[in-house]
């Protein structure tokens, strides 16, 4: 929908035509609840009927054509303070109208006036701004702004002129546009469209509401004499017992409330009356047995109806409150629970409570559906408002790479965060979920690696021990970490050679004596020159190593008393010699496996 200037004057029967077609800006204020001049039900009224009120000679010429008059005074002094032109616009958008007292050309700066009163001169104090207005005028305003959505601000001016012409006082200040207000008066009129499509004029309400009591019983007269001597009292009963059961009891309307309410009255003073005449009687008397009877009959049944009404008007009136109440509750869950289906979670959640307070100290049943009614439409554009964040967040989260709602657990709280607030907080959780994830598969890669290269070293341990007959490895923790290990020959615990050691292939034949060129073996074994299978074993420590396989590197052994023995002077040899063996299967595996 967008905005459309209508070439309609103010005041012509055109443009009061249009205005009944249309929810316009100066009725807003009625609509909200919000007007001091017309009331919610009284809206209702015109919009079904299409009647407007009609204004007496004096409002239409002292208050009416005054305040046009005051407005073409004020134009000038308007247009002075924006800077531009203004010119009075007809306008609408879709269902909605607003007529306005100045717009600038671009439709960027609008112009509202008004006489200047007390409320205004309370409220328009010195550096005030438009949310110090009373809330109709705010309301009135913002919806001219809905109307025309290129306004970024009203100039509201109140002035007041002498009949020449001659200004007497003028305030203004500046209005700027209040979407969250908007979005209640867009629920308010819809709530209105629905009241209108169900008005019933038959079931309108007089105006005033003035409680009616039965009609007067005739005067009770009796004159005593030591008997009855003159009285009316039958036919004063007669009266009496038809009046009082004529009086309706069942109470529904605001006119039944104040009717029971008179009655009440009206019963307690037949009461009084009744008890003055007995008592009268009883100066004079003290034995008139049927007197006192037919007396004390009607005094019972006007106390029995007195105290039915007066009962009746407590708790009748409670339950039509409770009932208002109520009916307000059920039809905002129902709103509520709408817009939680539209969003497919129940994001919004229910609010009670609000509606009870409200009519507090509030008498009339209308005015109590206008107060609720008013809140009523209040409430549900709040709940619409976090509706269209909840969606508008909620599809923010779905992207191509998925959807991230996962990382908000507490949507149904921050999803209803303006869209920039909200925004920086998504890309802080995605960006932090992020990091954390890359951070965890690139340990979860770093773990594989490891134990892929612990596998590897494993199976080269594997092939070794079989290639030369090694004995079952020893289990040692230090095995997982052999892709990083340092080299054998560094961990012994042999002192530094003074020479680099040679090849076992070019070692000299020193080295390789066999035991017969030895001394005994008791003498070596005696002074330390030679180390057991075991002591060799504990110094190598990473695996087990076997005779065989001191044999095959070239290296010569001795049984003594079931021990094997190996000179203490072949272990530098036997060390390099398995060095360079295990360095050869590590050059293979690294050429032809890794």
């Amino acid at each position: 929908m967008t905005f459309e200037v209508l070439n309609l004057v103010q005041g012509t029967t055109e443009w009061k035509s249009h205005r009944a077609a249309h929810f316009n800006a100066s009725d807003a204020p009625a609509m909200m609840g919000r007007s001091p001049h017309k009331g919610r039900h009284e809206l209702v009224k015109e919009l079904a009927s299409g009647i407007e009120r009609d204004f007496s000679d004096y409002v239409q010429e002292r208050v009416l054509d005054k305040g046009h008059t005051f407005e073409a005074y004020a134009r000038p002094l308007a247009e002075s303070i924006i800077g531009e032109d203004l010119f009075p616009v007809v306008g609408k958008n879709g269902i909605y109208s607003a007529s306005y007292d100045g717009l600038t050309m671009m439709e960027d700066i609008g112009f509202e006036h008004k006489m200047l009163n007390a409320a205004l001169r309370e409220a328009m104090h010195e550096g005030c701004t438009g949310e110090s207005l009373p809330m109709d005028y705010q309301v009135q305003m913002e919806h001219q702004c809905m109307v025309c959505p290129t306004i970024g601000k009203v100039l509201f001016m109140a002035s007041e002129w002498d009949r020449h012409g001659n200004l007497i006082e003028e305030r203004h200040c500046w209005y700027y546009p209040n979407l969250q207000l908007r979005a209640q008066i867009v629920t308010g009129w819809g709530l209105i469209e629905k009241e209108v499509a169900a008005y019933d004029p038959s079931a309108e309400a007089a105006p005033e509401v003035v409680g009616q009591a039965p009609d007067q019983l005739p005067a009770l007269r009796i004159d005593v004499t030591g008997m009855v001597t003159a009285s009316n009292l039958e036919g004063f009963k007669a009266v009496a017992l038809r009046t009082i059961g004529a009086i309706k009891t069942t109470l529904t309307t605001d006119q039944d409330f104040a009717d029971a309410e008179k009655t009440v009255k009206w019963c307690e003073g037949v009461e009084s009356s009744l008890a003055a005449a007995k008592q009268h009687a009883l100066s004079q008397t003290e034995s008139i047995d049927r007197l006192f009877r037919t007396i004390d009959e009607i005094s019972e049944q006007t106390r029995a109806v007195r105290l039915k009404l007066a009962k009746l008007v407590e708790s009748e009136k409670k339950a039509r409150k409770e009932q208002i109440v109520m009916q307000a509750q059920r039809s905002l869950d129902e709103h509520i629970a709408e817009l939680n289906r539209e969003l497919g979670a129940n994001y919004i959640p229910m609010m009670a409570g609000m509606f009870a307070p409200l009519i507090k100290g509030l008498r009339s049943l209308d005015s109590m559906h206008e107060k609720i009614q008013a809140e009523l439409a209040c409430q549900m554009a709040e709940a619409n408002g976090k509706r269209d964040r909840l969606k508008a967040n909620r599809e923010h989260l779905q992207r191509e790479e998925g959807d991230w709602i996962t990382l908000f657990p507490d949507f149904a709280t921050v999803g209803t965060k303006s869209a920039e607030d909200f925004q920086a907080l998504a890309a802080l959780r995605i960006n932090t979920h992020k990091q954390a994830e890359a951070a965890r598969l690139e340990a979860q890669r770093e773990q594989i690696r490891a134990e892929e290269a612990a596998k590897l070293q494993r199976e080269v341990q594997t092939r070794q021990a079989e290639a030369f007959g090694f004995g079952q490895l020893a289990s040692n923790p230090a095995i997982d970490d052999a892709a990083n290990a340092t080299p054998m020959t560094d961990a012994l615990p042999l002192e530094e050679p003074e020479k680099p050691a040679k090849p076992f292939a070019e070692q000299s034949p020193e080295a390789t004596k066999t035991a017969a060129e030895k001394a005994p073996i008791e003498q070596r074994i005696e002074s330390g020159q030679t180390m057991t299978l075991g002591a060799i074993n504990g110094l190598l420590g990473i695996f087990a190593i076997s005779a065989n396989t001191i044999a095959a590197l070239g290296i010569a052994t001795e049984k003594h008393r079931g021990a094997v023995h190996m000179d203490a002077s072949d272990f530098d040899a036997m060390c390099v010699a398995l060095v360079a063996h295990i360095e050869g299967v590590r050059a293979h595996v690294a050429e032809h496996v890794v």
